[in-house]
């Protein structure tokens, strides 16, 4: 319902509540019982001390009911209204006077209400609308998975808000028998579930110096989940591959302006031997939840080990092509780009880079002198983790502890219990190395779209 804010004023000598029979009155006028009767909810009310004003946050379906239930007041005094946003509305907005973009083509989910849901589950906003927020590096801390709610969120256009009844995903183009799938269709066949860490390709952004284009993520743009789902070549065998395809074409229902004046629906693309790779999923649920809006639901491509931009959220159709896909967001955006003896040189953006986070102790943390517990996580789409060093204050490389075993998708936890006995300022630095043996770069090398971050990363902390 509409928002208002209302004030109400009296002089000082006509105060209501110096009157114990009419204190009583406005106050059981005021009771929640008696607010609904007016179809109104009021979120919060409050008295300027000694100012004989009263002021009242209120949810009316229309600004005549509300002046109606407040017409004891008004006799009493003055009364404005002023209709209001929340704000996370006007954030998400663009301006305390501007009003919500409109959907393009599809329904969407409520800015407000996804955004203020991110907040109160304690993400670290960036945007309000689209939705983009990263999960707090203290947050990393725990079990294998992160919980849905806390799972890092990037979108490029609203959020689509889909009818599971009446979702169909479509398989088309270079195929012997065009195919249609209701979910339950999907939920029928054979499934697989694996723990994959998805990882946003711009996360580490904001530390690219000079700045690079692009929303400016730190280090939590990545988290893991456990995803259930349909191997994706099953629906290709189903639908049959003509010789001629090369690649396979993935939409989502989300769209967006994209800085053009048409819509642009969030496209992707994969080569035929990556998409016939059977732990590529079309998955219809998270952590044993049905799929989360903000997630994709109904259903979403999971492609492990590459970034998180070829696991196409709110899939609706797969068609199968014979040239390379150039779309806007995968031949403008996502890509490495570089400027080298005065050319242009750009390349795809695909598997995850090695990297290690520590997420204990947090940075400025302060310690005591003695013992001290360095924790983290690495991952790598090239391979699954090899070991991960850890340096003390610019000291010799020491091997961390691996904790659980290796996953070929998914994050490794590490430790090393190491001893400070200096008081005063230190830093901590981890690196991770592979399988496939990358090693995380000291510096990363600066792209102008900025992906790929894998920067070795250094915490400061402080010994007392």
């Amino acid at each position: 319902m509409p928002l208002f804010i209302v004030r109400h004023q009296h002089a000082p000598e006509g105060c209501p509540a110096q009157d114990p029979l009419i204190g009583a009155t406005l106050l059981n006028h005021l009771s929640r019982p008696n607010v609904r009767k007016f179809g109104l909810q009021i979120q919060a009310e409050a008295v300027a001390q000694g100012e004989h004003s009263m002021y009242l946050i209120v949810e009316a379906a229309d600004e005549g009911r509300l002046r109606e239930f407040m017409r004891p007041f008004q006799m009493a005094g003055s009364l404005d209204i002023y209709p209001a946003t929340t704000c996370v509305r006007a954030v998400a907005s663009g301006g305390c006077a501007a009003s919500m973009p409109a959907s393009a083509g599809v329904p969407t989910l409520d800015p407000e209400e996804a955004c203020q849901k991110a907040i109160d589950a304690g993400m670290v906003m960036h945007r309000a609308h689209p939705l983009n927020c990263e999960t707090s590096l203290a947050a990393l801390v725990g079990g294998v998975v992160m919980p849905n709610a806390r799972f890092y969120m990037r979108n490029n256009s609203p959020m689509p808000d889909l009818d599971a009844a009446t979702f169909r995903l479509g398989i088309a183009g270079l195929v012997e028998r065009s195919q249609s799938f209701t979910i339950r269709d999907l939920q029928n066949m054979r499934s697989k579930t694996h723990v994959v860490t998805l990882e946003c390709a711009g996360n580490g952004r904001a530390l690219f110096d000079p700045p690079a284009e692009g929303e400016k993520w730190g280090l939590g743009a990545v988290s893991t989940a456990e995803w259930t789902g349909v191997p994706l070549v099953e629906i290709l065998d189903r639908a049959g591959v003509r010789p001629e395809a090369k690649e396979v074409l993935f939409r989502g229902a989300d769209r967006g302006a994209a800085g053009r004046s048409e819509a642009v629906r969030f496209e992707r693309s994969l080569g035929i031997d990556d998409a016939r790779d059977s732990d590529v999923l079309l998955a219809y649920a998270m952590n044993g939840e049905p799929l989360p809006v903000e997630h994709g639901f109904p259903l979403r491509l999971i492609v492990p080990r590459w970034y998180a931009v070829a696991s196409v959220k709110w899939l609706t159709e797969i068609e199968l092509i014979d040239r390379a896909f150039t779309g806007h967001y995968q031949g403008d955006k996502y890509r490495y780009e570089w400027q080298r003896d005065g050319r242009v040189f750009s390349e795809p953006v695909t598997v995850q880079r090695v990297r290690a986070l520590i997420t204990e102790p947090s940075p400025q943390a302060a310690v005591h002198p003695g013992e001290l517990a360095i924790r983290g996580v690495a991952w790598s789409g090239a391979a699954p983790i090899a070991r991960v060093d850890v340096s003390v204050n610019g000291g010799d490389w020491q091997e961390a502890r691996l904790v659980s075993e290796r996953n070929r998708y998914s994050w490794q936890w590490w430790e090393l219990m190491t001893r400070v006995e200096r008081s005063g300022d230190l830093t901590i630095r981890a690196r991770a190395t592979d399988l496939a043996g990358r090693t995380q770069p000291e510096r990363a090398e600066w792209n102008r779209l900025g992906y790929g971050n894998n920067a070795i990363q250094e915490i400061p902390i402080r010994v007392s």
